[in-house]
């Protein structure tokens, strides 16, 4: 209660702070405009639909991209960890790759795949595969060696070890690299949506675009403040509880 009720007072003396600095024209409206302009323009967007419009269109692509990237990276950073020639190929590979900021895919998705769906998909399963392919490996390589060794002494071998000891105990790394992904999953589909003009729906990050072309701030402001509503969501539902379960499970957690 008290956590809440700090995390409140805080983000309420920031919203009084914006206001009372636009009430004294400190900057210019057309640069930084209202809480006020920025509550209206969301709350028009909510009542002729295009706002839940464009979340429902940049959720979709999310994930679609996002699950497309752990169907593939957790598979391949597991083989990664098991088979040496993987590691010293695809292992650096993903290192290197993961360290490659998200905008750079889009020039590359519009000249394979052009202004359609597909472009956009290429780049959020970029932006999501290496960080797990990373997660998955670095969580068996980081598995409690004293379990593996456990099973191994009651008979446990091969595909049973990997499925019920192995796997299990990557788990809570495996959690923490989903979680970013989906943060990179975000920023990669972010800058897709930004260059990409498709006519097949419009997300987020093409209102975001048209604000900017149409100097329209609140819009910009107010759409960068549903993208963070929309990740901290995730953070707290389902990211958050999971991997603080698995780590408080497996006891590595030094809180726990």
């Amino acid at each position: 209660m008290r956590r809440s009720l700090t995390a409140f007072l805080f983000f309420g003396a920031l919203l009084g702070i914006w206001q009372w600095a636009c009430a004294r024209e400190f900057w210019s409206p057309v640069l930084v405009p209202s809480p006020l302009s920025v509550v209206q323009y969301l709350w028009g967007g909510v009542l002729d639909g295009s706002l839940a419009e464009a979340v429902g269109v940049t959720m979709k692509r999310l994930l679609v991209g996002y699950f497309a990237g752990l169907l593939v990276g957790v598979p391949l950073g597991l083989f990664t960890a098991r088979f040496r020639f993987l590691h010293d190929t695809i292992g650096v590979l993903a290192l290197g790759l993961q360290g490659l900021p998200s905008v750079c895919w889009v020039p590359l998705a519009l000249l394979w795949f052009g202004q359609t769906e597909a472009a956009m998909l290429f780049v959020v399963v970029m932006g999501t595969l290496w960080s797990v392919v990373l997660a998955a490996e670095s969580g068996v390589r980081n598995a409690n060696p004293l379990y593996v060794r456990a099973a191994r002494t009651m008979g446990s071998r091969g595909l049973h070890l990997w499925l019920t000891v192995i796997l299990p105990a990557s788990l809570p790394f495996i959690v923490s690299g989903m979680k970013q992904g989906w943060a990179f999953a975000w920023r990669s589909l972010m800058a897709a949506e930004i260059f990409v003009t498709i006519m097949t729906g419009f997300g987020l990050g093409h209102l975001l675009h048209y604000g900017r072309e149409l100097h329209a701030m609140d819009q910009v402001i107010g759409i960068m403040l549903v993208i963070v509503l929309i990740g901290l969501a995730a953070d707290k539902v389902l990211f958050s509880p999971w991997e603080k379960w698995l780590h408080r499970r497996w006891g590595t957690n030094k809180n726990a």
